[in-house]
């Protein structure tokens, strides 16, 4: 049987809308290969990592009928890679085998049963569906995903927390140091509900979503989350546990603020980061009226200073911060002006984007 017929760029495009999640080695074997079940002329992709399971239908011709296998994922995408965006290529089953045309070029393929490849069970539970554009959403992801922990003990910071409540979607993530939120307003009003969604599904998110205005439909059970976009549906694990009380991480009325040009002020930092130690990423920031000074030293004793002017009639505030934690925060931001609330040197500070309640970075100080 032809399982599909069709060009190579339409072929491997589905294969790597699903591929992400997939391990080259796994303790199953089977995880590494990708779940085909052709039904009449649509043929439906699955993959799955135990945690996270990504699905998708395509019309991509071949024979009318019914069929299921799985094949080596990985393998298959690096094949694909190396053939004309225009060829035809075609999977044709063979007894327990694939073969694989296109052209002069013919590949024999391994395959495993169908009925071995374990699938995530769905939750029975899943809250109310509530939709956002995906362009808002992949935004709202590269406005937090920055601050998120690696490898942290304490796993409910290896993610973003989701917290959807009336008509406000609103997203945040930190590892102890940092911590981002961002919001956005829904169509609909829609019950609490918050979840952790882990690292991994994070990132994956991230290099599906497009700057479309296509919408993403998201549905919350109490250890399950279900995004359905573009035709795929995508199932994954929540991370269990109690993310911390944001509110009361994020600093109210600091006495002390400056607005400045963000690309004026990631440039000074950029700068002024060379001459930090590799290990100790230390910047000091003095604040004077009329000007901001930025500086860095290392063991070899060189020194970096710059300094922008800015409009200030506040304290005089000296506070050190680890520089990539402020690089970080200015490069995942669009807007043209950042707004910067201290209290003193020893508190935490806040950036904020000026007429704008729906972003907050908190970034605590260090001692320099």
């Amino acid at each position: 049987m032809i399982v599909l017929k069709a060009t190579q760029d339409s072929v491997l495009s589905v294969l790597q809308s699903v591929a992400g999640i997939v391990e080259r080695r796994h303790t199953l074997p089977i995880l590494a290969n990708v779940l085909l079940r052709k039904t009449g002329t649509s043929v439906q992709f699955t993959t799955s990592d135990l945690e996270i399971q990504i699905r998708t239908t395509a019309e991509l011709g071949g024979d009318v009928g019914d069929f299921t296998t799985t094949i080596g994922a990985r393998k298959l995408i690096d094949i694909l890679r190396t053939m004309p965006t225009d060829q035809t290529v075609s999977l044709e089953s063979s007894q327990s085998k694939i073969i694989l045309k296109g052209g002069k070029s013919k590949f024999t393929l391994q395959t495993m049963a169908a009925e071995d490849f374990p699938l995530v069970q769905e939750s029975a539970s899943f809250g109310p569906a509530f939709s956002v554009p995906q362009k808002t959403l992949k935004s709202l992801l590269s406005q937090v995903s920055f601050a998120m922990a690696i490898h942290d003990i304490r796993y409910y910071l290896n993610g973003i927390l989701f917290v959807a409540e009336g008509k406000q979607l609103s997203l945040v993530a930190t590892d102890g140091h940092r911590l981002a939120f961002a919001a956005a307003v829904l169509d609909v009003e829609v019950p609490k509900q918050e979840v952790i969604l882990p690292r991994k599904t994070v990132v994956e998110l991230q290099r599906l979503l497009s700057e479309n205005e296509g919408a993403i439909e998201m549905q919350f059970a109490n250890n399950q989350a279900k995004f359905v976009f573009d035709g795929m549906e995508f199932v994954t694990k929540l991370v269990e546990g109690k993310f911390p009380d944001y509110n009361r991480v994020i600093p109210k009325n600091h006495k002390n603020s400056i607005t400045v040009g963000r690309e004026a002020l990631l440039a000074t930092l950029q700068r002024t980061a060379i001459l930090t130690s590799e290990k100790f990423k230390g910047v000091r920031l003095n604040l004077d009226p009329g000007s901001l000074r930025v500086a860095s030293n290392n063991a070899e004793q060189e020194e970096a200073v710059d300094e922008l002017d800015v409009d200030y009639g506040g304290d005089s505030i000296e506070i050190g911060f680890n520089v990539t934690y402020l690089i970080d925060a200015l490069n995942n931001m669009s807007q043209e002006m950042v707004k910067l609330e201290l209290s003193d040197g020893n508190s935490s500070a806040l950036f904020t984007i000026p007429e704008n309640t729906h972003f907050k970075y908190v970034v605590m100080p260090m001692r320099i």
